[in-house]
């Protein structure tokens, strides 16, 4: 599996790049986020990638931050929503920002997208509040010690939860979780 790349930029197309890793092109779609923030043609460029296999073929969907393709394997993942449609989407931000729009019922932020009409909105938001959920306490679980030492020093248990889901994939060791979260919640 391609989880991450990162080379040159060697053309811009529409909503897609060719990515130069050790001498071999790589063609990666972006998110309409992702491409609006791109470096110019013969910069470096790091991008986290999921690699899609169909019955047409293989593509590259590539994402600037981990977050954006944590939403865009969510959002792959259910049914009747293509990598297309879940890479526009994706563009949305974060997972707490589309949780956040999907419990307000938003169907704006699902507008103009190819293929995505008002039943698939429905489908999308009923799936995705379930996942999201789900993919939350996957993330908090095994925190229990950080958040009891953390709630002796006066924060809530939801503030210090909603913390720990902001925190960089890489960080494990709890002394830097603690420093981090700290840092989040201002103190």
């Amino acid at each position: 599996m391609i989880s991450s790349l990162e080379g040159k930029i060697l053309e811009i197309g529409d909503r897609y790049i060719v990515l130069n890793v050790n001498g071999i092109g790589f063609k990666i779609f972006l998110s309409k986020n992702s491409f609006n923030k791109l470096p110019q043609i013969g910069e470096n460029l790091k991008l986290f990638c999921f690699l899609d296999f169909s019955e047409r073929g293989f593509s590259l969907y590539g994402f600037l931050t981990k977050d954006e393709m944590e939403v865009f394997e969510v959002l792959n993942s259910i049914s009747g929503i293509g990598p297309k449609a879940s890479l526009e989407i994706s563009s949305v931000g974060s997972m707490e920002k589309l949780l956040e729009e999907t419990k307000k019922g938003n169907t704006k932020i699902f507008e103009n997208i190819p293929g995505v009409g008002k039943k698939k909105i429905q489908k999308i938001i009923f799936e995705l509040s379930g996942k999201i959920q789900n993919l939350k306490k996957e993330k908090s679980e095994g925190d229990e010690e950080i958040i009891l030492s953390l709630s002796k020093l006066g924060f809530s248990k939801n503030q210090i939860k909603e913390a720990i889901l902001k925190l960089p994939q890489d960080i494990k060791d709890e002394e830097t979780k603690i420093r981090e979260i700290l840092k989040i919640l201002g103190r």
